[in-house]
């Protein structure tokens, strides 16, 4: 047997020192976080960290599961946004929903999961497994959201991103109003000009507010189309510009699938090369051998283009429970960097449409249909 030392044995040695009682996050990460999901949640962090907050990133998030009803908006996102780590968002229009209600002034508490929901259902309480509220926070919530969809900038056809940031004005004016110290995600992206959408739109109680809207009369519409563009656009600058694309994913669904497609509109679709996002970190519970997008690897997305195969080590997948990662990245990003300058992609969101446009018809030598659509420049 060679007696040589193995170069699979140069990594730091695993400690068992006694935890300190002050121990901060940062030392916790680095220090006792060192094997299994827990190591895997220290990658995600330095990786996040060092490399995807470079000022060259162009930062996605992705957000599923009730990540708001948990607090994670205000604490979490909001600071996140605020301090230049998140350039643009696709959530489910539940989170953004749900945020809102602490936005408006409600309250939602701690509970029990083993409750019985007949009864909860008798006196008025929902549930989300451990958190409990009263539901006139709910018609309270969808009277807002209805109140400010009626307003007359409102009543034409847009995407999500331009429906949410207006939306983002009317949350922080009552933030204001109320004296609610802690911002929201909406009034976060508004003031930071961070796109944010939703990959299916109608598949939440604001959605479902929009919908009551048209079928009052209101001439408000959604363009999903226009998401399509802009958050391929958004990529596609990234990388034109000199600079790199990093996705930052907490849980799966469409809103993960929605910010990886982004790779494979611009390659298959729109027939523009490219090689896939730079950097891959992802928060999930999901098994990769069901088959669902949920769990797919980092490696799996690279067969797609949806990850750049030079950028494979530049990934890390963490099986970790998002409520418990994202307060322990967020506290150590915020810790280990500076803010960033804003990106504020939103301001440039018609620039950008237009140079993803002019990039797809030289690669494939198409002439515009029709230069007075919204997509062909007039808007």
């Amino acid at each position: 047997m060679n007696h040589r030392k193995s170069r699979y044995l140069s990594g730091k040695k695993i400690v068992s020192a006694p935890m300190k009682p002050d121990v901060g996050v940062v030392e916790l990460v680095e220090t006792y976080f060192q094997a299994y999901n827990a190591a895997r949640l220290r990658e995600a962090c330095q990786l996040f960290t060092r490399q995807m907050l470079e000022p060259d990133v162009t930062v996605g998030m992705s957000m599923t599961g009730a990540m708001t009803p948990a607090g994670l908006g205000g604490s979490c996102v909001a600071p996140l946004i605020k301090a230049g780590f998140i350039d643009w968002i696709v959530s489910t229009g539940a989170n953004l929903y749900h945020d809102t209600h602490f936005a408006i002034g409600k309250s939602l508490h701690r509970g029990n999961p083993f409750l019985d929901d007949r009864i909860l259902r008798k006196e008025g309480v929902v549930r989300i497994y451990d958190i409990l509220f009263d539901y006139s926070v709910l018609l309270r919530t969808d009277e807002f959201f209805r109140q400010v969809i009626g307003n007359k900038e409102f009543q034409a056809e847009m995407g999500t991103a331009e429906l949410h940031y207006r939306l983002g004005k009317y949350v922080a004016a009552r933030e204001k109003a109320l004296g609610v110290k802690r911002p929201s995600i909406l009034s976060a992206a508004h003031a930071a000009a961070v796109p944010v959408y939703t990959s299916a739109p109608g598949d939440s109680s604001i959605g479902m507010n929009v919908a009551e809207a048209a079928l009052s009369g209101h001439s408000i519409r959604i363009d999903t189309l226009r998401d399509v563009n802009e958050s391929a656009a958004i990529v596609l600058e990234a990388k034109k510009s000199g600079g790199r694309s990093g996705v930052l994913i907490f849980g799966g669904g469409s809103p993960k699938n929605f910010i990886l497609q982004t790779e494979p509109q611009i390659q298959e679709v729109l027939k523009i090369k490219g090689k896939g996002h730079d950097f891959f970190v992802q928060i999930t519970d999901a098994r990769p051998d069901t088959g669902g997008l949920s769990g797919a690897t980092p490696s799996e997305a690279v067969s797609w283009g949806k990850v750049d195969p030079d950028g494979l080590p530049d990934t890390v997948v963490a099986y970790v429970d998002s409520t418990i990662a994202m307060p322990i990245l967020t506290s150590y990003a915020l810790k280990g960097r500076r803010p960033r300058r804003l990106k504020r992609l939103y301001d440039r969101r018609d620039e950008l449409i237009d140079k993803l446009r002019r990039e797809h018809l030289k690669a494939t030598g198409k002439k515009l249909q029709n230069p007075h659509s919204p997509e062909g420049g007039k808007r």
